[in-house]
């Protein structure tokens, strides 16, 4: 238990200093925080070095509103939500995010029939494939535990969009894994 405050005292004396513009407690918090950040970004946007842009970025935003962080939530769920809203941005910016109103969704059940076998990033790669309109409602709603009310108001669509794009990606997503499966993959 002392690790756990002592580490919790520590981040919070770096949130402190790296407010008051302290380069070395701002680039420590860059070297806690980047991995996973990265990773974040890495999730809407399949280009790595775009990922890395929109991480840097929203590492810039972080800073410069730093003064703001409230300490009322955890301090990398705060970075987490501007690195989703950079991300965003970015597929916007390069109008790469496109959403196909549609309400007459099916909302059956899907079962997830991931092979065990699977490694992260061949399932990444599954939803790298998926059109930027259902990947990001995907992850949004998946990944990120989202409610479909949250993710209309990010993405400025109607929930029936979102959850119709959240359907669509799970249906494709079944398709690949389905074929994957019939062909073998990961036997002997």
């Amino acid at each position: 238990m002392v690790k756990v405050i002592q580490l919790f005292k520590n981040e919070t004396s770096l949130i402190g200093k790296a407010a008051a513009g302290n380069r070395d407690a701002q680039q420590k918090l860059y070297e806690i925080h980047s991995p996973k950040m990265l990773s974040v970004c890495r999730q809407y946007i399949k280009d790595l070095h775009h990922a890395e842009e929109v991480m840097l970025n929203g590492f810039f935003k972080v800073f410069t509103h730093l003064k703001e962080f409230k300490a009322e939530g955890s301090f990398e769920g705060w970075i987490r939500r501007i690195m989703i809203r950079e991300s965003i941005s970015f597929l916007r910016q390069y109008k790469k995010l496109e959403f196909q109103e549609d309400l007459g969704y099916e909302s059956k059940e899907v079962f997830n029939n991931i092979n065990s076998e699977m490694d992260v990033a061949d399932i990444q790669n599954l939803i790298d494939a998926l059109p930027e309109g259902y990947k990001m409602v995907f992850v949004l709603y998946a990944v990120e535990g989202y409610k479909h009310s949250e993710i209309s108001k990010m993405l400025d669509i109607s929930e029936g969009t979102s959850k119709s794009q959240l359907f669509k990606a799970r249906k494709m997503l079944q398709e690949k894994l389905k074929t994957i499966n019939s062909t073998g993959y990961g036997t002997n």
